[in-house]
């Protein structure tokens, strides 16, 4: 088994995935490219990562699938080498007022969102360990992860929760030179967001505008730098303000 500078991107057929894959490229970080369904998006974004001179290798499952991500990463690991990085960025919403919200509302985004971070992470812990090169490991919470948000008690609950794991697993790599930190987004402009109204948007960030994909890249690509080195457990917010 060979190691490289390779990173796990999570959801990065698009959105904030895909700009922390190619901006992580640009710096000469090979990408696993993790999506679930959008097999067409996916290969996009590996022409453009290939592109830029990197490797760039597809890897599919569905992140609340257990069984399936242990499988996958462990086959990518097998054939690629241990990650230096791994970025937790796919994620789901199903907003609705609490007394209405089904059992499905709740399980799916909590199943997605916080059981994500054991079925993706654990499976890269000891090859990342057995490679005594450090790593770097990033979650995406959110503000509605630290102030709550109303008709999103199952997203904030489940993002919540990742920060708390986030904070816990940090301690238990850091003597491994392996950072582990959180970067909370509020509201950035990607298709989870597309129809949210632009009066809202001003009512409730400072900066009256809501944040670019490419805002949220450059904190990724900072923290898995070299520069980053000493940076850990750490929950950053990129959000205009709003907290």
């Amino acid at each position: 088994m060979t190691t490289t500078n390779r990173v796990l991107v999570t959801g990065s057929s698009r959105g904030i995935g895909k700009a922390i894959a190619l901006k992580l490229a640009a710096q000469d970080f090979n990408i696993a490219i993790h999506f679930h369904s959008n097999t067409a998006a996916a290969q996009q974004t590996q022409s453009e990562i290939q592109a830029l001179g990197v490797e760039a290798s597809l890897i599919q499952f569905d992140v609340a699938d257990r069984q399936a991500a242990k499988l996958q990463i462990e086959a990518d690991i097998e054939q690629h080498g241990a990650y230096y990085g791994v970025i937790l960025n796919a994620g789901i919403t199903k907003d609705t007022a609490f007394p209405a919200m089904t059992e499905d509302e709740w399980d799916s985004v909590i199943h997605t969102n916080l059981d994500g971070f054991y079925n993706v992470i654990q499976p890269t812990i000891m090859p990342m360990i057995q490679a005594r090169k450090g790593g770097r490991i990033i979650t995406m919470a959110s503000v509605s992860g630290i102030a709550g948000n109303r008709g999103q008690v199952n997203y904030s609950a489940s993002k919540a929760g990742l920060i708390g794991a986030t904070k816990a697993l940090s301690l238990e790599l850091a003597k491994r030179k392996i950072t582990v930190n959180c970067i909370a987004p509020g509201l950035i402009e990607t298709d989870m967001v597309s129809d949210f109204p632009k009066d809202m948007v001003n009512q409730i960030v400072p900066m009256r505008r809501m944040g670019k994909v490419n805002e949220i890249a450059g904190l990724a690509n900072f923290l898995m730098s070299e520069d980053a080195a000493y940076i850990t457990r750490q929950v950053i917010s990129v959000n205009g303000g709003m907290i």
